[in-house]
């Protein structure tokens, strides 16, 4: 079974909100945010959540594009896993570079960022590639589409 466009999108939005918002709600408060207070903390990683909930819904239609050119049209597990290198790059210019997600007074660390931003991936790959497949077996026979 193959996730469609859409069941990606729709897998990446739901799972990633709800996973990501648990995850930045827990580790929130424990990370190396300098001077903020922890309503900014929180500010920083739920925005920087959001930022990477939205610009993912391009890498979908970028990862489909190119899958086009594969064989199987689709990627092995892995690549699927090592697509947080690109992905954390291009938010870390987003959220660091500009002022399109945060205002530069609330510009996060390297670290702060990092850490967020790997916790958060891998728990999503986890439990996507894992329990997800298991639990909501109906999600996998319709191409990865909640709705």
């Amino acid at each position: 079974m193959l996730l469609t466009l859409n069941g990606r999108i729709q897998t990446r939005i739901l799972a990633l909100g709800i996973l990501g918002f648990l995850v930045a709600v827990i580790i929130t408060p424990v990370l190396p945010t300098g001077s903020l207070s922890l309503g900014q903390a929180y500010r920083v990683t739920l925005s920087v959540l959001l930022a990477t909930v939205l610009v993912g819904v391009l890498w979908e239609l970028l990862y489909h594009f190119l899958q086009q050119f594969r064989w199987e049209k689709d990627w092995p597990t892995l690549f699927g896993f090592w697509t947080i290198v690109n992905e954390a790059a291009l938010m870390w210019v987003l959220v660091h570079d500009t002022t399109i997600v945060l205002p530069r007074a609330l510009h996060p660390s390297l670290t702060a960022f990092l850490i967020q931003f790997t916790v958060t991936w891998i728990v999503f790959w986890l439990i996507v590639n894992g329990p997800m497949r298991a639990v909501f077996h109906r999600w996998r026979f319709r191409g990865g589409r909640f709705l």
